[in-house]
């Protein structure tokens, strides 16, 4: 494969309306001529399943706190045998990683003996270190929310004085966006403190059964460690709790009202209707702290912020009641499965096998809930305080006469934004106009333009030059990038005329309509019974991915949160293939089979809106 290759980030221009972009980005995320010849010798792919739609220049301080995040826990830390960190670069607004692997067989001999060590210590102590990582986690998002932006006062009140506190508002404010920034960082931090080795432990499993049994397929490796409880699955939960609730004390009519608001005051005005709404204020904090897609955008809804979307998923699971389904995930039917699978494969092994088969798999599933739970407590949690508190900065900055729109700060950079805070901060303290609100106020109207022209545009699925095998596990695991894939997006197809391949993410057939998705805000399209057909699935989006036949999306590996999530569903899915939104549209007739990881077109829906334009990574 390595004679062939993708585009050079240097060789493809910005689409019109986009020139100028890189200036918005600090320097060293954008491609550059010093660094052309690393860049160009690596294959980078879009992480279109965080960014699916690019991110604004302050946005990017969440990628470049994630891969810090996951470089020095691979690197440095826990020292990976074979892996790296995941550089990473801002292209045309999209974000792009490209793993960094050890090929050197002394060096991977001499880096394993340092992760058996460190991996090791974590494995055996993983119960009580967890512990200690979720009460960290949650202190840095309690942290988060101490953070506020007071407005600047004429003048500081007399406790400034009486109290000695020698400081002033307009210090207090640069601190806390310092603080805030900072808190964003180190909860990255503990964030990759345990995800590669979740990772690592189900791959050690995995490895065993890929050579204890050669036939074995990679789904079936997976189901072994299915049927699992995790967080992850609590805020559907509670969506379902509260539909069973509804119909039980007979108020679940209200709750197809058109707006949230008529739906609290409907329910406000009975009894049951005030019970009702009591455990529903029970369940959103911090349940629907949830965003609708990944929350790494400030521009995402959350299910606290947005009630339409919870009340959407309790009123289509009252109706599902009310018609007799079982909304409960098959939880036991799939425990049943996985043992019957575990059985059936540890039968076929020596004592010595099975013992070393046994220690493997129960380490699988001792680190499998941390794959799905930190969403949870990062992404959700920390990520709804920090753009809460971001848009609360831009409000200050309208307050102080800076920003004409409260969301002007998201076209600065972090490292711009705290200038312009200084800016603003000792124009305040001499009494005198800030010096840069005109031309930022320039600067921010021209990037609105670009953001625009660039969101508007598809990213290229990769660039750079390929390995002949693609071997990072991460890469693989949690994107779907194969070598497989890769050769589909170099030959720029996903299959013939008549079907899409992709990896067997969760066993099933299944025939039906596409519902082809690009957005979260279409997810109200969504029918019962349609196979949807989306980029990536998000992980609040448990409603409707409870109605649906089956899944196909254009990203993700087998342990992605795609796959996982259908697994745990009992719903058929394809991931990974790259092209499914391209090559599919809304009302095409399609065969879905999970296992093989093949959907075949039956009939295609007549050409209309609903068919995409270009392959997604």
């Amino acid at each position: 494969m390595a004679e062939r290759r993708f585009p050079s980030f240097h060789e493809i221009a910005p689409p019109p309306g986009g020139e100028g972009w890189a200036a918005m980005y600090p320097y060293y995320l954008v491609p550059d001529a010093e660094t052309r010849q690393a860049e160009d010798g690596r294959l980078w792919f879009a992480d279109t399943m965080h960014w699916s739609r690019g991110c604004y220049p302050l946005g990017s301080v969440v990628a470049e706190a994630a891969y810090l995040g996951a470089g020095q826990n691979s690197t440095r830390i826990f020292a990976l045998p074979s892996s790296l960190g995941l550089d990473l670069r801002v292209q045309h607004g999209y974000v792009y990683i490209a793993p960094v692997p050890v090929t050197d067989p002394d060096e991977i001999a001499r880096r394993a003996e340092h992760f058996q060590a460190r991996a090791g210590y974590y494995y055996q102590h993983w119960d009580e270190l967890y512990d200690r990582w979720k009460a960290k986690v949650g202190a840095v998002v309690d942290d988060m929310r101490q953070v506020s932006f007071p407005p600047l006062p004429e003048l500081e009140p007399m406790e400034v004085v009486t109290e000695a506190r020698g400081r002033s508002t307009g210090w207090d404010v640069i601190a806390a966006y310092r603080r805030l920034i900072d808190d964003l960082f180190l909860v990255w931090q503990h964030h990759f403190e345990f995800l590669n080795l979740g990772y690592g432990g189900y791959i050690a499993f995995f490895q065993f059964c890929k050579q204890a049994f050669p036939e074995i397929g990679e789904q079936r490796i997976a189901r072994m460690v299915a049927g699992i409880d995790v967080l992850a699955f609590r805020p559907d939960d509670e969506l379902r709790d509260l539909a069973a609730l509804a119909v039980e004390l007979g108020v679940d009519d209200a709750l197809v009202a058109d707006a949230p608001q008529k739906v609290f005051d409907a329910l406000a005005g009975t009894e049951a209707g005030r019970r009702w709404l009591a455990a529903y204020d029970a369940a959103k904090d911090p349940w629907f702290h949830y965003f609708a897609e990944y929350g790494f955008g400030h521009d995402q809804d959350t299910w606290i912020g947005n009630p339409a979307i919870p009340l959407a998923g309790i009123a289509g699971y009252a109706e599902r009641l009310r018609a007799g389904q079982d909304i409960r995930r098959p939880v036991a039917r799939l425990r049943a499965e996985r043992d019957e699978i575990v059985a059936e494969h540890r039968a076929l092994l020596t004592p010595d096998e099975a013992a070393q088969f046994d220690e493997l798999l129960a380490l699988a599933r001792r680190v499998f809930p941390y794959i799905e739970e930190h969403n949870i407590h990062v992404e959700h949690w920390a990520h709804t305080v920090l753009w809460r508190k971001l848009w609360e900065l831009g409000d200050f900055l309208v307050a102080a006469g800076f920003a004409r729109e409260r969301d002007d700060l998201f076209f600065l950079n972090r490292f711009e934004l705290e200038a312009v805070l200084h800016d603003v901060v000792q124009s305040w303290a001499i009494g005198v106009p800030p010096r840069g609100a005109g031309r930022w106020a320039a600067e921010v109207g021209r990037r609105r333009g670009i953001v625009a022209a660039l969101r508007a545009a598809p990213p290229q699925p990769a660039y750079g030059l390929p390995p002949d095998e693609v071997t990072d596990p991460f890469a693989i695991m949690n994107y779907g990038i194969t070598t497989e894939r890769v050769e589909a997006w170099l030959g720029g197809t996903g299959g013939d005329d008549a079907t899409v391949s992709g990896i067997g993410g969760s066993p099933g057939v299944v025939q039906g309509t596409v519902r082809l998705l690009r957005d979260e805000r279409e997810l109200g399209d969504v029918r019962p019974g349609e196979i949807l057909v989306c980029p990536i699935t998000a992980p609040s989006w448990g409603p409707a991915l409870s109605t649906v036949a089956g899944v196909i999306t254009d990203i993700g590996g087998m342990m992605s949160h795609a796959a996982i999530v259908c697994r745990e569903y009992g719903l058929p899915a394809v991931v990974g293939t790259g092209f499914a939104t391209v090559r599919l549209r809304t009302g095409d007739e399609v065969r879905l089979d999970g296992t093989t990881g093949e959907v075949t077109v039956l009939r295609a829906a007549a050409p209309g809106p609903g068919a995409g334009s270009a392959p997604a990574a």
